[in-house]
């Protein structure tokens, strides 16, 4: 199981937003490139960056994400805003390794099946689900979409990765089933990765264990610290022992 340590930008400085609530932002006092560095130096594969201010339509983080994609040392998987086929190109184009599309998908499915087909394992399809439906517009905006009917119109688009994000868990920050992710990963013939899910290694270790899932995004747990990356990826991949080169 792949681990995808997270930085969320807003306002150039990383963030962590309590029950999704972009307006109330608690503040991560670190340096992004520096911190993306440190992920890979941990022994991390891959990365995640979420964008805050591209979701209200800011290109204000550009410079600073370029800096994350060229200096970090691992391939990012890059979300937020991505709502044209224009602005995917471009971040391929400036190096991200992946681009995270949500909301377009339930606008436009045939344009993102279009781009998945042209940048084959490098476009990763986001569904948030909220009581059974998918949600759009960073959480704001329920569709008529079940996560089931959402992915099987999708059936067969060479994506490198589905993100489920059973946002009733993410907020409720309870023990409760990982029904919604286990049940997606377990009918889906593309890989699985959970969001929302890890708070301690021994989340790492049940979602391991399920079997289903391929990776898990690690960004909450970072930053309020309670799980220590190193331990988590060895948690995830008890078998190898690698530790990503750095230069």
């Amino acid at each position: 199981m792949i681990l995808y340590p997270t930085i969320e930008i807003q306002n150039g400085r990383c963030v962590s937003l309590v029950r999704g609530r972009i307006e109330e932002p608690s503040i991560w006092h670190v340096d992004p490139v520096g911190k993306a560095q440190e992920f890979a130096h941990a022994g991390a594969e891959w990365m995640h960056v979420t964008d805050f201010d591209a979701m209200e339509g800011s290109n204000k983080n550009r410079d600073l994400i370029v800096s994350i994609i060229r200096g970090a040392g691992i391939p990012v998987q890059l979300g937020g805003g991505f709502r044209t086929r224009d602005r995917i190109e471009e971040w391929i184009d400036l190096g991200a390794g992946r681009i995270v599309v949500s909301t377009l998908a339930a606008q436009n499915p045939h344009l993102v099946k279009e781009i998945a087909k042209y940048h084959p394992d490098q476009i990763v399809l986001s569904v948030d689900v909220w009581k059974g439906h998918v949600m759009t517009h960073g959480w704001k905006t329920e569709s008529s979409y079940t996560p089931e009917a959402f992915l099987e119109a999708f059936e067969g688009t060479p994506f490198a990765a589905i993100i489920v994000t059973d946002i009733d868990y993410d907020l409720r920050e309870s023990d409760a089933a990982l029904g919604v992710i286990s049940a997606i990963a377990e009918k889906s013939r593309v890989p699985v990765i959970a969001s929302g899910i890890v708070r301690t290694v021994d989340d790492v270790s049940r979602l391991r264990l399920l079997g289903e899932v391929s990776g898990a995004i690690v960004g909450r747990a970072l930053f309020n610290k309670t799980i220590d990356l190193g331990e988590a990826l060895r948690e995830a991949r008890p078998d190898t022992a690698h530790v990503a080169e750095f230069i």
